[in-house]
Parts: C-alpha cells; structure tokens; sequence
C-alpha cells in the first residue's frame, strides 16, 4: 500500500505535469522539424499556370485610414496581373476618412479595379456580402492593417492551380520588423519581439506541422483562401460568432469534409501589437470565439475518449479543460513545500518543464529559419533574434493567464468586439478591493464609536 500510495502521489504527480508539454508542445515541434527537413530532401514544384486566374480580393473596412492605403499598395505592387484581381473594400460603419483614402488609392493606381461596398450589420454579413458580388476562380480575405509579401498572391494562386484537391488555405502572418525597431524603450520592443517569434513559429513551422496532419485548427482572418466553388457550398460567415475565421474552418472541415492547407511562402505582414491592452483584449476574443464556434461543432463530440482521434478536441481541452488544472498546479506549487515536498525537488521539476519548453522553442526556430529561406530580409531578422527563445515560455505564460481570463468572462456575457481591457479591469479590482476593504474599516469604526459612546 505504501509502494502505491508513492506511486499516486508522486510519479504520477509530477509525470502528469510533464506530459502536457510532451504532448502538446515537444512532439509537434520535432514534428515541424521533421516535416521541413522532409521538404528539403523532396520538394514539391509549384508551377506556373499558363493563364492566371482571376481572383477576388476582400478587404473588410472599419477605420482603417491609418493603413488602407499601404495595404492597396501592397497589391498594386505584387506580381500578380492587376488586370486578373477585383478588389472589394466592405466599410463596416467605420466613421473614419477611409472613403477619402479609397478615392486617393484609386487616383494612385488606375490599373487595379476597386468597388467600395457599404455594410451596416457587423464584420461577418459585410463579408458575405462581398462573397455573393465576387467573381473569378479564388477569393482571399485580407484584413486592412496589413501587407503582403511581393509574391504572396502569385505563391497562393500557384498552389491553387497545382493542387486541385487544395479548397482552401491560410497564408502566414508576421509583424512588421521596421515597426518594431520603431518602439523606444526596452520593455515595449522586447515585447514585440516575442510576438513576432510567436508568430513565425506558429505560423511556419506549427502550422505547417498541423497542415500535414489535417490538424490546423482555424483559418486565419488576416490572410486565408478559397476555391470559389467550395466557399459558397458552405454557410457562408457567421454572425453569431466574433471568430468567423474559426467557424468557416469548421465549416470546411465538418461539413464539407475539406482538408485545410497552409502557403507558408504566402506571408502577409501586420502591425504589431499595441500594448498590454490590446494584446488582452485581443487573445480574450480569441478565446471567446472558439469556445462559440466549438459549442456549435463539437458539442456531441466532447468526450474524453476522442482526445487522442480528434485534433479539435484535443486543441479544446488543451486550451480549455487543461487550464484549470494547469492554473490550480501553479498555485499548488507554493502548497507543496507544506507536504514535505522540498524545494529543491519543486525548483528542479519546474526547471525541467522550462527546459523541455525552451528545447521546443530552439526546434520551432530552427524548423522556422529553414521555412524563411525564400526572403532574406525576414530570415536575417528572424536568425538573429534567437535570444529571445529563452523568453517565450515566460510570454506564453502571460498569455495563457490572459486565455484562462478569456474563458472565465465568456460565461454569461454576449458574443461582442468589444472587449474590456485590462486597464478597465484593473481600475475595477481596486475599486473592489478599497470596497472590501472600506467594510471591516466601517465596522471597526462603529465598534470604536460604541465602546467610546458618552
């Protein structure tokens, strides 16, 4: 019996801990390791078609006069025909002079055929609106704040056309590296920094490991493809979700039965983020959206039998169900030394999971390095910053604390974009706080006036 009470409280204790990130981080990194070194040794040729397609370009619209005009000149200044792409601008109720910068763009570059689209319902029903007026063969949904790679249409169409089986595709996302070497301060350009290793590595290596595994989990909205004829089998965007992106990617792939590819040489660029706030904001609507989006999908297939033969339920529970134990271990940390735990044995184990998280990291930056050998600029940026690595244990921590937030207040709240940020949320827990506390102060007080009554 003692034998088996130290195997419960102790192998499995710490066992169960270090398979989470054996699971779900080390073997999908050696997994994109692999599958590059794959590419190397037999690559596949795209070639070019002998007429280009016409295509269809979306560009939801919503104040976006600050970077409009760069991301229409990112197409005009790709190498795809400008007579072969229709460009849809879809103004959500943006209050903004982005009609004005529309009117300039189209002065600055005739050769490109532009239509500006009014929508008064949301993100989700002004796309479907540009979906139902698009022509040509493929449609690309890009977001205003960004800009493509020279040859990032061409690589997408390419693979398009050598691909028929291929009905949709999400491009890569990157930060601009000028505008992060643009921020003063050591904090604040670190910070994008770690949000651009982020997403390279999520990007070119993850995702290109979740692609050969029919695993990848959503579209991205920034920058994602479709074969006209399957996008308009499908329900079209959704407007009952703020993660549209997500719910088109099941759409794809439970109803469909489409598999879902990456173009990891089809990089669109975006600002980097903000600050604190929009990064809080922004991975809480992430999380929000996919809990909407796999309630309406997976709701039947929520068991934990399909963990292992569902990658969706799988990504769920790992971003879901595992948080509470994940948040409740990290608390427990502190507990342990009170059940003679040592610290050494609880500053060695937590040392080992750093560990395996930072051997995950060099195998997604190494894999990510060999993924940029097409753009040089990109790969010297990328090599160069293999210090900050080490550091994005440390960022995903905060951002999982930020998702565990995203999942506590979507219970009982509305599906919204706006989403309170953490300096809203701070300012409220110290008014809440100096409430509770104010509480046995008064009672202190009228204790005081009693005992001193004359």
């Amino acid at each position: 019996m003692t034998i088996i009470n130290h195997f419960f409280n102790s192998i499995l204790l710490w066992a169960a801990w270090i398979i989470i990130p054996l699971i779900m981080e080390i073997i999908p990194s050696l997994g994109s390791f692999l599958i590059l070194v794959k590419k190397r040794l037999f690559p596949h040729r795209y070639e070019d078609p002998v007429i280009w397609p016409e295509i269809t370009l979306i560009i939801p619209v919503y104040n976006s006069q600050d970077s409009l005009q760069e991301c229409i000149k990112s197409i005009n200044d790709s190498d795809y025909p400008n007579d072969k792409m229709r460009i849809f601008l879809v103004n959500n109720q943006g209050k903004d002079d982005s009609f004005r910068v529309y009117t300039k763009c189209q002065e600055l570059y005739p050769d490109l055929l532009m239509q500006w689209l009014n929508a008064r319902q949301g993100k989700s029903r002004a796309l479907n609106l540009a979906l139902f007026n698009a022509d040509g063969k493929y449609i690309i949904h890009v977001d205003s704040d960004g800009q493509f790679e020279p040859h990032a249409i061409k690589n997408m169409v390419r693979k398009f056309e050598s691909c028929q089986d291929v009905d949709c595709m999400t491009g890569a996302i990157l930060t601009m590296p000028e505008m992060i070497e643009e921020y003063k301060g050591i904090f604040a350009r670190m910070l994008r920094k770690m949000e651009f290793m982020e997403y390279a590595q999520a990007f070119l290596a993850g995702r290109n490991y979740a692609s050969e595994t029919n695993s990848i989990y959503t579209l991205s909205g920034a920058f994602s493809a479709f074969r006209k004829s399957a996008v308009l089998k499908s329900q079209l965007y959704n407007t009952d979700t703020i993660c549209e992106d997500t719910n088109i990617t099941f759409q794809m792939r439970y109803l469909q039965h489409i598999k879902v590819h990456i173009c990891e040489n089809a990089i669109f660029m975006v600002d980097p983020i903000e600050g604190m706030n929009k990064l809080y904001t922004q991975r809480q609507r992430w999380q929000r959206g996919s809990l909407e989006v796999s309630h309406q999908f997976l709701e039947k297939d929520l068991k934990v039998r399909k963990l292992f033969t569902n990658v969706m339920v799988r990504t769920l529970m790992y971003d879901h169900t595992f948080a509470f134990p994940r948040l409740i271990w990290y608390l427990a940390l502190i507990c342990l030394m009170c059940m003679n735990y040592s610290a050494k044995i609880i500053l060695l184990s937590t040392g080992l999971i750093f560990v395996l998280y930072i051997i995950s990291g060099y195998l997604y930056y190494f894999a990510t390095v060999g993924f940029l050998k097409e753009f040089d600029d990109l790969k010297k940026y990328y090599r160069k910053h293999w210090f900050v690595v080490p550091l994005l244990p440390f960022f995903n921590f905060i951002v999982f604390f930020i998702r565990f937030a995203g999942v506590i207040n979507s219970i009982n709240t509305d599906s919204a974009w706006k989403t309170r940020t953490l300096t809203d949320e701070r300012k409220d827990f110290e008014q809440e706080l100096k409430r509770q506390v104010k509480k046995p102060m008064n009672l202190l007080q009228r204790a005081r006036k009693a005992v001193n009554y004359e």
